[in-house]
């Protein structure tokens, strides 16, 4: 919309880049072009305001197909408005001297042609396909159909407007069919997904087994290993005991023989202090025959001295001395 400054008997209007402005007067034009700025009087000035920047118009329709199925097709046509005296001539882009608007419904207009126009190629084309077809390849070929359509179209070319593109952006069938479409591909990949599980579980399973076996086989080696070293145990502890015993008998058999040299030993000693002390008791006998009994019974006398206890005190009575000197003369008589 242009930015009209209004003072008293005269106007001032200041367009934009993307505005084409014309200004005309008692039938002639006087100035157009973009960016435009200037003076003018509103009574006699006849001004019109064609857009001529790129602009999209979103399309929503529903088509039958050649199976009788209902389908929307979303879609999207860029346009621009390339001849603005042409669409200007055709279209009226006048607006209002005092407030800068629209007097009519101009973009109005070139939608309601732009839907007209590309409805009418997509139409046919999906009457003449199937559903499963349409849903198939329906995006590309309704887009061409509809750009080919709209560029060989004399009327767009009258009214100066070029279509820059269209973007078709889907095309659906009704819900209810859409999910009944939907159910085989969602059953498919319903049942690969079960099927991935499933040989992810018998991987699992596999796995598991593969580490129990290998648990298992670790115990069993485990137990052989305890086996091994149960018997070499054994055998350690029976070699100590027979090195034990051996050790133990040896030195019995050494404790045996020296017991025996000794208690020969001892013997031979006896036996040589015996006839040592028996030569001895010979000799002192064969002493003895010769000695005086007298000096016998003194010998004898002393000798039981020597085995007797100390005495302290010894009172000796006269009878006693007298039988005693008496025995020792050898008389019997007493003194």
């Amino acid at each position: 919309m242009a930015d009209i400054q209004r003072y008293p008997l005269i106007r001032h209007l200041r367009g934009a880049p993307t505005v084409h402005v014309r200004q005309q007067r008692r039938g002639r034009l006087v100035r157009e072009g973009t960016g435009l700025a200037f003076w003018f009087r509103p009574l006699s000035a006849v001004l019109s305001e064609i857009p001529v920047d790129d602009r999209e118009l979103p399309l929503l329709f529903h088509a039958r197909t050649r199976d009788f199925q209902d389908v929307t097709v979303q879609a999207t046509v860029t346009y621009r408005v390339t001849d603005p005296a042409t669409a200007a001539g055709r279209l009226d882009f006048s607006i209002d001297p005092e407030t800068g608007r629209w007097r009519s419904t101009p973009l109005e207009q070139v939608a309601s042609l732009l839907a007209e126009l590309a409805q009418q190629p997509a139409l046919e084309l999906l009457a003449a396909t199937t559903l499963p077809e349409a849903l198939a390849a329906g995006v590309a070929a309704v887009r061409e159909r509809i750009m080919a359509g709209l560029a060989d179209d004399a009327r767009l070319r009258d009214t100066g407007i070029d279509v820059l593109g269209v973007r078709v952006v889907a095309v659906r069938p009704e819900p209810e069919v859409e999910r009944a479409l939907q159910t085989p591909t969602r059953e498919e990949v319903q049942q690969e997904a079960d099927r991935a599980t499933y040989e992810r579980r018998a991987l699992a399973v596999n796995r598991e087994r593969a580490i129990a076996e290998n648990e298992l086989q670790n115990q069993i080696e485990l137990a052989i290993r305890e086996e091994q070293l149960v018997t070499q145990r054994g055998q350690n502890q029976r070699r100590q005991a027979e090195e034990t015993a051996a050790a133990e008998r040896t030195a019995a058999d050494a404790k045996a023989d020296r017991d025996r040299v000794f208690a020969a030993s001892r013997a031979e000693a006896t036996r040589l202090i015996g006839d040592a002390e028996g030569d001895a008791e010979t000799a002192k006998l064969a002493a003895y025959l010769e000695v005086d009994p007298k000096i016998l019974l003194g010998l004898a006398a002393r000798e039981l001295a020597g085995g007797l206890p100390n005495i302290g005190t010894l009172n000796l009575s006269p009878d006693l001395l007298s039988t005693a000197l008496a025995a020792l003369t050898g008389t019997g008589e007493q003194v």
